[in-house]
């Protein structure tokens, strides 16, 4: 009898033992879940960018991933905050704006993912083809360095003009080797160029700048780009995070099916996926 009393005894307190040791591990998980949760600063301008990012904000709440849409006011300032360490990844910008931004300010911006081609073309007022446009016609082209480099291959690629062999990391209108109908192209601020659809005869600009004008690519440019160039919009972090686990999987939801079939329903003639 003694014995029998003994077991149970034992046994009660091994059953009290393991509801505590239940008690502690779902505790500990509880605070490790807490630990693991972050919170994720992406800095963008406009749609589709910020489309994108708001798409793939809860499935990265599923993987404990607060997602900040910081929505800025120019093409300068996500670099600037990025490189300041205000945000902690970009989504707006070409891998040569990156190089150009890096460059001019020793900062160590890397890309992460291409997510889309921003369709680049030529629009015009006046004129309905590049066969129209007459001798001496203003083209109006982006001022920095990336998007003149950009602009004059999009006309090259059309045999509009002819370059000569690139030596330095971009091209620049000294590179024009042929200029049959001698275009001058006048070089403005990228947040110029949809004013100048008005004065000039023709201009080289992105969607997001078309789009206010009611223009699209395969509707109205007399030249498009394609998607052979290295001109994706991408997902660009810091060499110092690029490997954090929340930046790999923002890449990762942002090249999911789901944004695919986003991109295809709502921007077919104006982004063209860069990710398989």
């Amino acid at each position: 009898m003694k014995k029998l009393l003994l077991l149970l005894t034992m046994f009660v307190l091994i059953l009290a033992g393991c509801g505590k040791q239940d008690e502690k591990t779902d505790k500990e998980n509880v605070q490790e879940k807490d630990q693991e949760e972050v919170t994720l600063k992406v800095a963008s301008l406009i749609p589709p960018m910020t489309e994108i990012l708001e798409l793939v904000k809860p499935k990265l709440a599923e993987e404990s991933i607060n997602l900040e849409i910081v929505v800025l006011g120019d093409n300068v300032q996500p670099n600037t905050a990025l490189a300041a360490k205000e945000v902690d990844a970009n989504f707006f910008q070409h891998v040569p704006y990156m190089e150009e931004f890096n460059r001019n300010n020793d900062s160590n911006l890397v890309p992460i993912e291409p997510i889309y081609f921003a369709n680049y073309g030529t629009y015009s007022k006046d004129y309905k083809s590049m066969e129209e446009l007459p001798e001496g016609a203003v083209i109006a082209i982006a001022n920095d360095v990336s998007n003149i480099d950009r602009s004059l291959s999009l006309l090259a690629q059309h045999d509009v003009i002819t370059l000569k062999e690139k030596t330095g990391s971009y091209y620049t209108t000294a590179d024009i080797d042929e200029n049959p109908k001698n275009y001058k192209f006048e070089e403005v601020d990228l947040l110029m160029l949809a004013r100048m659809y008005d004065d000039a005869d023709a201009v080289v600009m992105t969607p997001a700048y078309a789009a206010p004008l009611g223009l699209t690519p395969k509707s109205d440019a007399l030249l498009t780009e394609g998607d052979e160039n290295d001109f994706a919009i991408t997902l660009v972090a810091r060499k110092d995070n690029e490997d954090s686990e929340a930046i790999k999987k923002l890449a990762e939801a942002m090249t999911s099916p789901e944004v695919r079939k986003f991109l295809e329903g709502n921007y077919d003639e104006t982004a063209i996926p860069a990710f398989k």
